[in-house]
């Protein structure tokens, strides 16, 4: 879908759809980094989900930017094929929605696959209705808007993906020093040995 998109946003021009597409790349990278980390510890999978709100925040920057550079040339994308592949890109975002709501609390890590395909599904419903809304008004606009929506999205999932991982990370770290304090306490004792009880005299 990120192929199918990008070629699509430059041939009709649309920052929305565009925008889409980086988010189905950003996307694809973060399941590859959810996999891989799959099994592994508190920490390490906190970590994977702080880099991964990293690119999700790099990708709302990019996009952005974009907006700011279709303002200013004030191209009209091609309406029909973006409400097309909006379409089609939804169809794809949905059956993957299906599959991961029920697992989105569980972690930072399931939250910030969550995020990521609900973001997906809202960008292409407003791809649709962008599309809808260039072929009506000829102007531009509509589309430079989804963009924006497309852009906050992404900017607003990275910082709360971001402070859930930094907690989990917290708690992973208390998790490993408390039996490290009690190792060395149950050894201290030990090396010590306990005080001694004088036995009772003899009366």
């Amino acid at each position: 879908m990120f192929l199918v998109e990008i070629t699509a946003s430059f041939v009709t021009g649309s920052v929305s759809l565009r925008a889409d597409a980086l988010d189905f790349l950003a996307d694809a990278l973060n399941y590859v980094i959810a996999l891989a980390v799959i099994g592994l510890s508190l920490r390490w999978r906190a970590r994977a989900a702080l880099i991964k709100g990293g690119i999700m925040a790099v990708f709302g920057l990019w996009v952005a930017g974009s907006i700011v550079g279709n303002a200013i040339s004030r191209s009209v994308p091609e309406a029909h094929v973006m409400s097309t592949i909006g379409l089609l890109a939804l169809l794809a975002n949905v059956s993957t929605a299906m599959l991961l709501y029920r697992h989105r609390t569980n972690d930072s890590q399931a939250m910030s696959v969550w995020f990521c395909t609900r973001n997906d599904c809202i960008a292409n419903i407003g791809v649709i209705l962008a599309g809808a809304g260039v072929w009506i008004s000829g102007m531009p606009w509509p589309d430079l808007a989804v963009a924006a929506v497309v852009a906050y999205l992404g900017l607003s999932s990275a910082v709360r993906i971001a402070r859930r991982a930094i907690v989990e990370i917290r708690e992973g770290d208390a998790l490993i020093s408390v039996p490290r304090r009690v190792g060395f306490r149950r050894a201290w004792l030990f090396v010590a040995g306990r005080p001694r009880r004088h036995p009772p005299s003899a009366a």
